[in-house]
Parts: C-alpha cells; sequence; structure tokens
C-alpha cells in the first residue's frame, strides 16, 4: 500500500542486529489488547528465528522520521472446520483445500493463520493506519504466499467482543467454530474461549 512500508523482522533483525530491533519494538505499546503488545515485545523475535511465525512490520513517516505503526504475524496451521458451521456455498469452497475428517464431522485445512494483528498506540501513532489497511496487507501477503503454494483460506482467532468480531465480519470473514483457550493465553485474554473466522481469498 502506498504510504507505508514492510519489513520482515527476521530479515531486519539479520541487517541491525537483535539489540537494534529489540529497541525499536520496544516503542510499541497497545492497551486495548495486551496479548497484541506483549507478543511482539517477547516472542516475536523468538518465534521468527525459529520460523514458528514470521512477523510484518509497518512503518509510516512521521515528523521525517519513520515509525512503526502496526505489524500483522503470519504462521502455518491446521485447522478443523466442521462441515454444518459453514454455509453450502462457503462449504463447497473450502472442501476442496482440505480433507475431510468422519471424526469431526469436518474438514482439516493447511490455512494460514493470522496469529497477531496489532497497532502501535504510542503518541498517536495508530492514528496513521486504520485497521483495515492493516488487516489488507495481512491477507494481500497470504495471497502472494498463496499464489505460489496454493491455497485460497485465512484464518484468525479473537475475543468474543461484539466490536472486534464486526470489524472482521466487515473485512469477509465468517464465523467458524470456537477454541478454549490454553492455560498461558488466560493472562492476557479474556473469556474462556478465543471465536474462529476464516475468509475465502478471491
Amino acid at each position: 500500500m502506498a504510504g507505508y512500508k514492510q519489513f520482515v523482522l527476521k530479515e531486519m533483525i539479520e541487517q541491525l542486529g537483535e539489540e537494534s530491533v529489540k529497541a525499536i519494538l520496544s516503542n510499541f505499546s497497545c492497551p486495548q489488547n495486551l496479548d497484541v503488545e506483549k507478543f511482539i515485545k517477547d516472542k516475536a523475535i523468538e518465534f521468527s528465528k525459529q520460523n514458528i511465525a514470521s512477523t510484518h512490520l509497518v512503518f509510516a513517516e512521521y515528523k521525517e522520521k519513520l515509525e512503526i505503526v502496526g505489524y500483522f504475524t503470519l504462521s502455518p496451521k491446521t485447522v478443523y472446520i466442521k462441515k454444518g458451521n459453514l454455509s453450502n456455498t462457503l462449504k463447497k469452497r473450502v472442501s476442496k483445500f482440505g480433507t475431510y475428517d468422519e471424526n469431526i464431522k469436518g474438514y482439516s485445512i493447511p490455512a494460514p493463520l493470522i496469529a497477531q494483528l496489532g497497532k502501535n498506540f504510542t503518541n498517536g501513532l495508530n492514528k496513521l493506519i486504520t485497521g483495515d489497511e492493516l488487516l489488507k496487507m495481512a491477507c494481500d501477503k497470504i495471497k502472494t504466499i498463496q499464489a505460489n503454494m496454493g491455497g485460497k483460506i485465512t484464518y484468525l482467532e479473537c475475543e468474543d467482543k461484539p466490536k472486534l468480531i464486526e470489524f472482521y465480519k466487515s473485512n469477509g470473514f465468517v464465523n467458524f467454530g470456537k477454541r478454549t483457550l490454553d492455560r498461558d493465553e488466560k493472562d492476557d485474554l479474556s473469556g474462556e474461549y478465543l471465536i474462529q473466522m476464516l475468509k475465502y481469498l478471491n
């Protein structure tokens, strides 16, 4: 997207060194979602080095300086979708990319997970990018990856909050299930489960 610069965290570490990158990430704050802030500061570097998940940093120019305004993290996963949780049209599309599992009465589908998505609220930098723009960047990146290896599905998990769910729905995602929180997730996330939502990328 015009006006923004994207950098892959792993490549940035290789070019600038880990300590310099940590200093950049220390300027990230997201009081609305502590999990987003904790991940970028405490886990993103290690996950990138181990190729568990790839974090993409988004920068914009502010007062003649490049500032981090947001980021998204992608991870290869397999998602399980019960047949009855999808419309007939979406079921037909999704079934092409997965394997039917009789045990769950649904499909096992390899799909990129948008594991994190967040804006930087430090000094009002969040105003330099919209959530819609950040999510589109994540989906566009996935489309580029899938153009080379196949696939049309991406998914994410979010807290059961009407504002969040409506945001993702307005960007073409549909609800297909719930996942119970792991014990280590309960400190930074509210509730007992996450809503699972997917999008078919045209």
